[in-house]
C-alpha cells in the first residue's frame, strides 16, 4: 500500500473541491486549478477530507496512487496560500524591475532582457537584486524560477548571476599567477 497515496488530504476552510469525470477541480482565495486523474485512480470527499483510491495492485497504478495525492494536495495548498520561490541576483550593475506582466533584467549583457510572466505567476522585487516568483501552481513557479536562473546561471568563480536565495554556490579557485 502506497503510504503517501492513503493518506487523506484535509481541505481547509475556504477552499472548494469539485470532482467531474476524472477531473479535480479546487477553488480557493487565491485562483483555481484543477488536474485529471488517471481511470484507474478514484477520487472521493466526505466531511471535508479528500480521499485518493486505487483499483488494483499493479506497479504502475501504484506508483500514480502517491503521485495523484500529492499532485492534487499541492493544488489544495496552492488555492489556499500559495507558493513563492526567492532568487538572489549577484553581480555588479545586476538588477531586476517589474514592468506589468514581464520583468526586466539587467544582466551584463548589451541589453536588458525581457522575461515576459506566465498568467497565474506574480514577480515582486525587493531592493532591485531579490526577485519573489507567487502564484497557486506549485510546478508553475517552480518552472519559471528556473527560467529565470536560466538566464544568468551563478558563476563558479566569482558567484555572479541569478540564485535561489536557499542555493549555496560551490566557489572554485582560479588560476595562480606566477606560481613555479
Amino acid at each position: 500500500m502506497s503510504r503517501i497515496g492513503k493518506k487523506p488530504i484535509p481541505l481547509p476552510q475556504g477552499v472548494k473541491v469539485a470532482i467531474e469525470g476524472q477531473t479535480v477541480k479546487a477553488e480557493g482565495p487565491k485562483g483555481t486549478l484543477s488536474q485529471t486523474v488517471p481511470g484507474t485512480l478514484s477520487i472521493t470527499v466526505e466531511q471535508n477530507v479528500l480521499t485518493v483510491g486505487r483499483s488494483s495492485e499493479h506497479r504502475t497504478v501504484r506508483a500514480l496512487h502517491g503521485l495523484m495525492r500529492s499532485l492534487i494536495a499541492n493544488m489544495v495548498h496552492g488555492v489556499k496560500d500559495g507558493f513563492e520561490r526567492k532568487l538572489e541576483i549577484v553581480g555588479i550593475g545586476y538588477r531586476a524591475q517589474v514592468q506589468g506582466k514581464s520583468l526586466q533584467l539587467a544582466l551584463g549583457y548589451s541589453h536588458p532582457v525581457i522575461f515576459p510572466l506566465p498568467e497565474g505567476i506574480q514577480a515582486e522585487v525587493e531592493k532591485q537584486v531579490s526577485i519573489t516568483i507567487k502564484g497557486a501552481d506549485k510546478a508553475l513557479v517552480g518552472q519559471t524560477a528556473a527560467k529565470i536562473r536560466e538566464l544568468r546561471k551563478p558563476d563558479p568563480y566569482k558567484g555572479k548571476g541569478i540564485k535561489y536565495s536557499d542555493e549555496h554556490i560551490r566557489r572554485k579557485v582560479g588560476k595562480k599567477a606566477g606560481a613555479k
